[in-house]
């Protein structure tokens, strides 16, 4: 009896060992080599005569770089297809059809001369994560889908689509290609003419994840090796017209000008003072002036400007704005002017990260030995189109001295892996819940 015991006690003690092993997945990790040795692939693809980079949406470069890249897909075993609004989308099965597709990708268009990294490394990252389940002989439970999106540098123009937020009027927009966006789409494969039939419910998709290089220092800066995005901030745009009087800059007393510029500057000075009196990551930028009848023997009359203003809460924007309002009546009463301010309306809604996935993330970045923070995104992404479908997660990796929109953008072999090692555990963490 007690041999039998034994016998019994031995075999459950083997059992669970099999199931730790058996459901570790610390070991799996991506190809760092093949990561670098395809960016530097991607990268031959659109440079001009000049040696510059340019593969931007629906050029040569871009077409290349395409089916470079599908031809990549196609290899790894996903099956790929280019959708009516000219995204790339690449399907590998899972063990249960019934269940939403975990899907993850960017884009590999360009901004004019910009940089290796920006968009291609969540590309690549997307495709080594099928890579590395296809070496491993991982069958996920969940569909998975690689998407890799066109023209996100033109206006997020295919997840834009996918979501039904792309109106027929904005195909008739120029990109920078020279080809409006209907013809850039029939150009890639496309069918503009059938866009509706691209669009994706909610709940369409498990989750989506995206990675991409960080474009500012803040990781680089504090040694960290991977963030975590709370979520993408709101924008909020507005044009401002400052009105004084005209007059000859020699002949006017200076206690006796409207000087619109005068004023413009101040509001400039009060802009700043105001969206640092709040506690928070939040931005707030003029980076257009403009005087119409400036000259040196003119005391300017007008001024156009612009503000712009980003957080992760809208209720927080408009509350700097009503500040800056209040500051701008202030000013005008100073200097004698007159300040309207007109919303463009053209602003976007912020975005949060899935808590869920965040957890994930972090705790996938944990069992690796990969440390990470968490920060907002200041700039747009794919991601948060598609955050209207479902579930989102974004993960940033370091960018050397914050550069990107630049051929000098540059994130180390290892400083991608690591990235790149986060959201395939992720991937498989979301799977296995």
């Amino acid at each position: 009896m007690k041999s039998l015991l034994l016998s019994i006690s031995f075999s459950l003690f083997i059992s669970t060992v099999h199931a730790q092993v058996t459901f570790s997945t610390d070991h799996i990790k991506v190809n760092e080599k093949r990561i670098e040795q395809r960016i530097f692939e991607l990268a031959q693809f659109g440079k001009n005569e000049k040696g510059e980079n340019f593969r931007v949406a629906y050029s040569q470069g871009d077409i290349e770089g395409r089916a470079y890249f599908m031809d990549l897909m196609r290899k790894a075993g996903l099956e790929v297809h280019i959708d009516y609004a000219g995204n790339i989308i690449g399907k590998r099965a899972g063990k249960d059809p019934s269940k939403k597709p975990i899907a993850f990708g960017s884009h590999i268009d360009m901004v004019p001369n910009g940089g290796n990294y920006d968009g291609a490394y969540g590309s690549i990252t997307a495709l080594e994560i099928i890579e590395v389940l296809n070496e491993y002989k991982i069958i996920t439970t969940h569909p998975l889908e690689v998407i890799i999106f066109q023209n996100e540098e033109g206006g997020l123009v295919g997840s834009r689509a996918l979501t039904g937020n792309l109106n027929k009027e904005a195909l008739s927009q120029k990109s920078a290609s020279g080809l409006t966006l209907e013809e850039g789409m029939r150009a890639i494969g496309g069918n503009p003419d059938r866009l509706g039939e691209v669009v994706r419910k909610p709940g369409d998709l498990a989750a989506f994840l995206e990675i991409h290089i960080e474009q500012s220092k803040v990781l680089e800066s504090r040694g960290i090796d991977v963030a975590i995005v709370e979520g993408i901030v709101g924008i909020e745009d507005w044009d401002i017209t400052v009105t004084g009087m005209a007059n000859h800059a020699g002949s006017t007393p200076m206690n006796d000008r409207q000087d619109a510029l005068i004023a413009a500057s101040k509001l400039v000075l009060a802009v700043n003072e105001v969206v640092n009196s709040y506690e928070g990551a939040q931005v707030g930028s003029v980076g257009k002036i403009f005087v119409p009848s400036g000259a040196p023997n003119i005391i300017p009359g007008k001024v156009e400007m612009s503000l712009q203003m980003r957080d992760l809460s809208s209720e927080k924007i408009m509350k700097m704005y009503a500040d800056i309002e209040e500051r701008a009546e202030q000013i005008a009463k100073e200097t004698n002017t007159k300040i309207q301010f007109e919303n463009l309306n053209l602003g976007t809604t912020p975005i949060m990260a899935s808590k869920e996935i965040q957890d994930k993330m972090m705790a996938a970045a944990s069992s690796l030995g990969i440390s990470h923070i968490k920060m907002q995104s200041g700039a747009g992404h794919d991601v948060q189109e598609m955050g209207k479908l479902g579930p989102i997660g974004l993960v940033f990796i370091p960018s050397k001295d914050g550069i990107s929109h630049n051929p000098k953008e540059y994130s180390s072999p290892k400083e991608m892996a690591n990235g790149a090692n986060v959201m395939l555990h992720t991937v498989l963490l979301l799977d296995r819940n």
